[in-house]
């Protein structure tokens, strides 16, 4: 199957599961993105379907997780151009998303996409992780999920301390995640935290069958 007759594959797969209206939405909010990383750059990803693959398929597989339909305040940690956090919280406007970057112009981006498309259920917050979280936003949430490019160890540090005791932090890794894993151990341990499990990201697409959530409790 090609890239093209994934995209198609995922985007009818969208409307069954999330409804026309929605499905449409987590798509203008892509094409934004898209359309305006010709100004600003939001994303290494041009194409339109890898991006529904990579981007939209990738992100949204936090919701096969019970600990995501459990967590009713969730922080995405690096957001970039709202990758999770703003597809999530479309797809789920019942729950309260805070996406935190420390590039000022991306968090403009999303705020304004939001605007255009109705989504009030997500705020944006300029600082660096390390710095907030030690901050108002210390052990504010019931999850915390990262998409950030950062080995585990120093993605930990940055997010498990957002994370409320008996919530969950959970990263999105590649098919090399034990290495990183293993060098984390000390780091999660510290934070009051444990190694959960690892759940496979895969919604039955090539371009990210390697891909898993690791998720973390606290």
């Amino acid at each position: 199957m090609n890239s093209r007759e994934e995209a198609l594959k995922y985007i009818e797969e969208l409307k069954r599961t999330h409804g026309e209206e929605t499905a449409g939405r987590l798509l203008s909010y892509l094409d934004m993105v898209l359309e305006r990383n010709e100004h600003i750059n939001l994303t290494a990803i041009r194409d339109r379907d890898e991006a529904i693959i990579k981007h939209l398929a990738d992100s949204l597989s936090l919701m096969e997780l019970p600990e995501f339909w459990e967590a009713k305040s969730i922080i995405d940690v690096g957001t970039g151009a709202g990758f999770p956090g703003a597809l999530l919280a479309i797809a789920c406007p019942e729950k309260n998303f805070v996406l935190l970057d420390s590039t000022l112009k991306r968090l403009r981006v999303i705020d304004e996409f939001a605007g255009a498309l109705g989504i009030n259920n997500l705020m944006t917050v300029h600082a660096r992780a390390e710095e907030a979280n030690r901050q108002e936003l210390k052990e504010s949430f019931d999850l915390c999920v990262s998409r950030a490019v950062a080995n585990l160890s120093t993605l930990s540090g940055w997010c498990l301390p957002f994370v409320r005791k008996g919530g969950s932090f959970a990263a999105y890794k590649g098919e090399n995640y034990a290495e990183e894993l293993k060098a984390a151990k000390t780091v999660i341990s510290k934070l009051g935290a444990r190694f959960d499990r690892a759940v496979p990201a895969d919604s039955g697409f090539e371009s990210i069958k390697d891909h898993v959530l690791l998720v973390i409790k606290k």
